[in-house]
């Protein structure tokens, strides 16, 4: 099961995150994983940030591990996720379907932080599912699309 939990006042489409989460835990035979995505303000995922990792700085997204529970949680800063986009001259739909699929990748357990060998394979497995976004709606004559996806 994939729940979203918004805690902003901007309207997402759930189906988005759905879609993007479904696809990757598919091809990582995790089908049946269950998973948490939690979207929030600067202030929250600030607060955060600090308690669990020691920095006392906004980002754009946190994942926190829990096998009790399945996969875990992700959380998002929607706000930073725009910052970014426009940073790093992509769409803010781009940006954050890429921030997605980095977390989820994060709860599978890959990690770019321990070495350099290590952060390869996870931008690589990065690269190929921001690949397959587009593949997403095939069959079903509907490509894969964020026009749902609120102001931020």
């Amino acid at each position: 099961m994939i729940e979203i939990n918004n805690l902003t006042t901007s309207p997402v489409d759930e189906s988005f995150f759905k879609k993007t989460a479904k696809m990757v835990l598919k091809e990582e035979n995790k089908k049946e994983a269950n998973l948490s995505i939690a979207l929030v303000g600067q202030g929250r995922i600030g607060e955060l940030n600090k308690r669990y990792r020691g920095k006392n700085r906004v980002t754009d997204i946190l994942a926190f591990p829990n096998k009790e529970i399945g996969l875990g949680e992700i959380v998002i800063c929607l706000r930073e996720v725009k910052k970014n986009a426009k940073k790093y001259g992509l769409t803010f739909e781009k940006e954050l379907s890429k921030v997605l699929i980095h977390g989820i990748l994060h709860l599978l357990g890959y990690d770019h932080e321990k070495s350099e060998i290590l952060a390869k394979k996870m931008r690589e497995k990065e690269k190929y599912y921001f690949s397959k976004l587009g593949e997403i709606g095939e069959g079903s004559g509907e490509p894969f699309r964020f026009s749902h996806i609120g102001k931020y």
